[in-house]
């Protein structure tokens, strides 16, 4: 459904698609661990199933280590889901005559952003941005790509700040 909605979309889409493909391996490991300790491991046994039926399923989270889990995974789709909810609600009552990419960034800094750091938030602006401004000549896509560069600048020059005041820069 979200690719209906144009390229513009590709980037959340891409990102709904990668959770969903996690959470599915993660119940495949869930699964093959539960059989694993079950069955006499020397035995050849056909693929398991899913081991999530539930949401309890999932297990608990640990909040000591950033570990790939169902829990956190479907946590993740939850928000992507609410996330393209907003932007058909604005889609729908928008009188303003907003583009798309602007209903998409506002809908991302609204549901999205409070859950990402600093980077992935400028990264997301950043597709919605170039894909605002596709250009299809030279001339057109000099003013974009100064603005582009200069956003990378910056970008750069604060981590490099962090970096050195951690003495961060000659990590092997």
């Amino acid at each position: 459904f979200m690719e209906a909605l144009g390229p513009l979309v590709g980037f959340f889409t891409h990102k709904v698609e990668e959770k969903i493909i996690l959470i599915r391996e993660l119940s495949l490991e869930e699964s093959a661990r539960q059989n694993a300790t079950e069955d006499d491991p020397h035995r050849v046994a056909p693929p398991p199933p899913h081991a999530y039926r539930s949401v309890r399923s999932m297990g608990v989270v640990s909040f000591d280590t950033q570990t790939p889990s169902g829990s956190r995974t479907l946590l993740r789709l939850h928000r992507s889901l609410l996330w393209l909810q907003l932007l058909l609600e604005k889609l729908g009552t928008d009188r303003e005559g907003r583009s798309m990419g602007e209903l998409c960034r506002d809908a991302y800094l609204e549901v999205l952003a409070p859950h990402h750091p600093w980077l992935m938030q400028r990264a997301a602006e950043l597709v919605v941005f170039l894909q605002l401004v596709c250009v299809s000549t030279q001339e057109e896509a000099e003013p974009v790509m100064q603005i582009v560069v200069a956003a990378i600048r910056e970008i750069h020059q604060r981590t490099q700040r962090e970096l050195e005041i951690r003495n961060m820069l000659d990590l092997p």
